[in-house]
């Protein structure tokens, strides 16, 4: 074809070019990495198509709080208490400030502040060779399919778990250390990127407040367990009754809820969120999160037909649209439940705690 005709043929005046050819992803699972932004590689029943149009959603939801909250702080390194910024807080803290947010909340900056170089210190100490092989055992445990605790990954943040979960060792010896720490331990680290951060939010979560989660009774998590169930029987009775006729214990269906403070049971940006209120506003949060999956989902706990059955409709309502649209969810959990205060929880405790130590003596 001569120069001419092509000419023609383009109707630009110019000879044509040839065509390139970009390939477009077709698909979301095509669009969406496979590993997510904290590191843990998708599942393979990842329902990638509702979460791209989640984020369609939340994306801005994110980028309007970030300018919320980088206009409150205005670059400083404290924040106050006051119903402004727990209204901040409940709507979700942006990723860029949680490690800030989560350490001036829960005391633990001021902790650390008060504390220079005791980190340090328990990392020099002697160490105990049962809490190491403790620790070691569970290393390889935690989160295999997070990209960052791999061996392989540079830097392996398995060195930095040791270290964090062998000072809370030292710090802690009546607790020493317990299966769920570590997973505890990995988030603090996923999301401060900082040990010695990580070891003081850790100190104010199972010394402050989660109490005897972790010590070898584990008083705290059977008392709250019982709470929970106290507070089905008042707020969602048809699933307590299902429970009592299948015999079923608290502990069987919701002890991983609490010792793990919904890791690896909620999809990850939801736990954050709750992690977000956990800090502010303390232990209540875990009783408004689990009253809100039991309460919404009671059509199909209570169409359970024995033992079994039960657990495994538990394990269903952890799963789906509910708890992946975070935004919504964490809505959800201060008006679902209905009020919740925290003499009622106060109460509560006292008496399943009395309840539980006289049935154990």
């Amino acid at each position: 074809m001569d120069n001419k005709k092509r000419t023609q043929e383009n109707g630009t005046g110019s000879p044509a070019q040839p065509q390139l050819r970009i390939n477009v992803p077709s698909t979301a699972k095509e669009r969406i990495p496979s590993v997510d932004p904290y590191g843990f590689e998708r599942s393979d029943d990842f329902d990638y198509e509702s979460y791209e149009e989640f984020m369609s959603e939340y994306l801005a939801v994110l980028t309007r709080r970030s300018i919320k909250w980088s206009k409150m702080l205005q670059g400083r390194s404290r924040v106050e208490k006051n119903l402004k910024v727990k209204r901040y807080v409940r709507k979700g803290v942006p990723n860029e400030h949680r490690a800030l947010i989560w350490m001036a909340a829960s005391g633990s900056q001021e902790q650390m502040e008060k504390n220079p170089g005791y980190y340090q210190s328990l990392l020099q100490a002697q160490h105990d060779p049962k809490l190491v092989e403790a620790i070691r055992t569970d290393l390889h445990r935690t989160f295999p399919d997070n990209v960052q605790f791999r061996k392989t990954a540079d830097p392996c943040l398995q060195r930095t778990l040791y270290n964090v979960l062998l000072a809370y060792g030292h710090h802690n010896k009546v607790v020493g250390y317990c299966q769920g720490m570590n997973f505890i331990a990995g988030y603090l680290i996923i999301i401060t990127k900082d040990e010695e951060k990580s070891f003081w939010l850790m100190e104010a979560l199972i010394g402050r407040i989660l109490p005897d989660y972790y010590t070898p009774a584990m008083l705290g998590l059977k008392t709250d367990q019982e709470v929970l169930g106290e507070l089905v029987k008042v707020k969602v009775p048809a699933v307590w009754q299902v429970m009592a006729e299948h015999n079923v214990m608290w502990t069987l269906v919701v002890s991983r809820w609490f010792i793990c403070l919904f890791i690896d049971i909620l999809p990850v940006e939801t736990v954050l969120r709750i992690w977000d209120c956990l800090f502010y506003e303390g232990s209540k949060i875990l009783f408004r999160v689990a009253l809100t999956l039991i309460r919404h989902n009671q059509a199909l706990i209570t169409q359970a037909r024995n033992l079994p059955d039960v657990c495994d409709r538990f394990k269903q309502i952890t799963r789906g649209g509910f708890v992946e649209d975070c935004h919504a969810f964490m809505l959800n959990i201060f008006k679902e439940p209905g009020s919740l205060s925290k003499a009622t929880i106060t109460k509560l405790r006292e008496t399943c705690r009395a309840q539980i130590m006289a049935e154990e003596s």
